[in-house]
């Protein structure tokens, strides 16, 4: 008979950094959607109340419908890269409702912005050119120390998920190496 997962510690200043980090790293590839389909505000939406829960919003109905949009958005879009935008979008917004279980799975909730995020710019060589860094290692470098710390408490990332699973644990694993801060 399977176990419940454990319950870790998640302060709503961690699911905060988290949220807000996720909708960075969604907001960076959204131009990608955009241009394929004008006109489709649900994952601007989505990240937009990402934004507002990660800067003090409460955490709402209205952001969990945001989230389930987004995602509709993204299978009703084409090509690939726009499909993939959209689902950093309604990963950005579904950050939002991390559970604070450890399960393997809750990583995507943290890491699943930035994944499809890095996906998008693979699927569109060139585009990204005058990007100082590649949306992997931007994610990498920006990541707030909220996604570090509640990362040490979760299991790595599972396999499968295909090339975005591949670059969730990519980053996953660069995460987990980086020092986390210790309290004051």
């Amino acid at each position: 008979m399977p176990t419940e997962p454990a319950d870790i510690p998640l302060s709503e200043d961690e699911l905060r950094g988290i949220t807000g980090y996720a909708a960075e790293c969604a907001r960076r590839v959204l131009p990608v959607f955009e241009q394929h389909v004008p006109g489709d505000a649900r994952p601007r939406e989505a990240i937009d109340a990402a934004t507002v829960f990660a800067e003090g919003g409460r955490r709402t109905a209205e952001l969990r419908q945001r989230a389930w949009a987004a995602y509709k958005a993204a299978q009703e879009a084409a090509p690939a890269a726009a499909v993939d935008a959209a689902r950093a979008a309604s990963h950005a917004a579904a950050a939002a409702y991390l559970h604070p279980k450890a399960s393997a799975h809750q990583v995507k909730h943290i890491l699943g912005a930035a994944a499809h995020a890095a996906r998008v710019e693979e699927l569109t060589p060139g585009e990204h050119e005058d990007a100082p860094t590649t949306t992997l290692d931007w994610a990498r470098d920006h990541a707030p120390p909220a996604v570090s710390a509640v990362l040490g408490r979760l299991p790595h990332a599972a396999s499968g998920g295909g090339r975005v699973g591949a670059l969730l644990r990519t980053l996953d694993t660069a995460l987990r190496a980086r020092p986390t801060p210790t309290a004051p």
